[in-house]
């Protein structure tokens, strides 16, 4: 709705929307001998930089030069394009756009006798500070982390990103909250295509809440059964800024600190900051281990289960006699027992996740510690078992952006090798690598290599070579696909 010339009428239009709201404040002023109006959000503004930088200034007869306007269109064009005031360039001419540069920490001034209005850029917003993620640790690098506030992890990008060619686009998703948003990208890198694609779909999202960027994800890679998410997540500036330079995408929504990459692939989740700041060959060591984790917490308890029932013959004697000991003293199936354990430690992990910092830590050590030890000893679960699951419990947390689709693996594969033996480990491990390989986003498959090199071990694979190599070319995202 436009706003009116009539400066009562426009007081009364927000006086109705914003009057019972106690940090709504509005102060009638006279400006240049023009009836006017301040508008703004207490604690959101700051009030003495508003009074410093407008309400001195255009009081002053100098402000106008001899002859003061009288008129509301007059001073509005005086402030607006011929003084020095913090105003934004454009002015505000409905009630939409007034409203999005209140919330936004902006004050409003109106005029008597003009239907524009002028925002100020006086913003004080009280935001958590800068630090390091606590998910995201690294030895060397940028201690920095994303914050809430939107634009603030749009000025860390800008940082880091120092080139005219990333477009950071600003904006509101279709809730009822009104969330602002960010689509990052450099111009020269990312696909034209799938930026314009991805920007379509952010504008018709219709998400009912918008309040961390991973809501856009049931538009943007819409499919009904989904185990992996080929989008990645991360809290680093620094990390957000190399993917900028990959040309792939970036999405970052106000009020939270988590950023969206596009598209992902399966073998980034494997790769971390420290890769680079690194030897190659210590750098390859900890993938090739971080690969062989990940695949140890999916499968060893299945494999475990699988053997010991199924296959006692490929057990050495001397653990095989260990096993069955301490099974006799137990009343379930081993299966059960294992599938017990590890919902036993997903309970314990949930609760210390939830409880307050200083105290989830240690309570979920203790709890482990004291069910773990009371279980053996009532002889419910068998030590073997225990540490199966304890083992893979903890392997887990090595690749932490595969936890979801490991831990609901880990006991699809427990159970099938439980009822089904080793045709049940089978048949889960093809379910597996056929859901891996038709997971895509944007056109880019899921699995493919990275950076798509012919041989699965060159430059940036499994295996890492030297930074010096990998620099004498540029990895692009879009190189290749399908």
């Amino acid at each position: 709705m436009q706003l009116s010339s009539n400066l009562s009428e426009n007081l009364a239009a927000f006086n109705t929307m914003f009057g019972p709201s106690a940090d709504y404040y509005a102060k009638q002023v006279t400006v240049g001998g023009c009836p006017a109006a301040i508008l703004l959000f207490d604690g959101m503004t700051s009030l003495s930089s508003l009074w410093t930088l407008l309400l001195d200034s255009v009081d002053r007869a100098a402000q106008f030069g001899a002859q003061p306007p009288a008129g509301g269109r007059q001073i509005f064009e005086r402030l607006l394009y011929h003084s020095d005031l913090p105003a934004q360039g454009s002015p505000v001419g409905t009630t939409e756009d007034a409203v999005r540069m209140l919330t936004a920490g902006f004050a409003l001034l109106l005029l008597d006798g003009w239907e524009q209005g002028i925002a100020f850029s006086v913003q004080s917003l009280q935001f958590r500070s800068i630090e390091e993620p606590s998910g995201e640790g690294s030895l060397r690098g940028s201690r920095e982390g994303f914050a809430d506030l939107l634009r603030v992890n749009l000025s860390l990008l800008r940082r880091l990103v120092r080139t005219g060619d990333l477009v950071m686009e600003v904006a509101q998703a279709d809730t009822a909250m009104r969330t602002e948003y960010a689509l990052c990208y450099c111009r020269d890198k990312a696909d034209k295509e799938m930026v314009a694609r991805v920007r379509g779909i952010l504008k018709e999202a219709k998400p009912e809440l918008l309040l961390d960027s991973s809501y856009f994800v049931p538009w943007l890679l819409p499919v009904k059964y989904r185990l992996f998410t080929p989008a990645g997540y991360t809290e680093r500036p620094a990390v957000a800024a190399a993917k900028l330079c990959e040309g792939k995408l970036v999405i970052l929504v106000n009020g939270s600190p988590s950023a969206m990459v596009l598209p992902a692939l399966f073998a980034e989740n494997f790769e971390c900051l420290d890769d680079y700041a690194t030897t190659a060959f210590f750098s390859s060591f900890l993938r090739v281990l971080k690969y062989a984790a990940f695949y140890l917490t999916v499968f060893l308890p299945g494999v475990f289960v699988c053997l010991a029932v199924y296959l006692p013959e490929l057990i050495p004697p001397q653990l095989l006699y260990k096993i069955t000991a301490a099974e006799k003293g137990t009343p379930l199936p081993l299966f059960a027992e294992m599938v017990m354990v590890i919902l036993i430690l997903e309970i314990i992990r949930e609760a210390g996740l939830r409880m307050p910092q200083s105290l989830g830590h240690s309570v979920s050590l203790v709890a482990a510690l004291i069910i773990g030890d009371a279980a053996v000893s009532a002889g419910l679960m068998s030590t073997p078992v225990i540490l199966t699951a304890c083992l893979t419990s903890v392997a887990v947390f090595i690749t932490p952006s595969l936890y979801e689709p490991a831990t609901l693996l880990r006991l699809a594969v427990v159970l099938a090798a439980g009822l089904a033996g080793p045709v049940g480990l089978a048949a889960v491990f093809l379910v597996f690598w056929f859901s891996l390989s038709d997971v895509s986003a944007l056109g880019v498959p899921y699995l493919a290599s990275h950076p798509f090199p012919s041989n699965p071990m060159a430059d940036d694979g499994v295996i890492r070579r030297d930074y010096r190599r990998m620099s004498r070319r540029a990895f692009n995202i879009w190189q290749r696909r399908g």
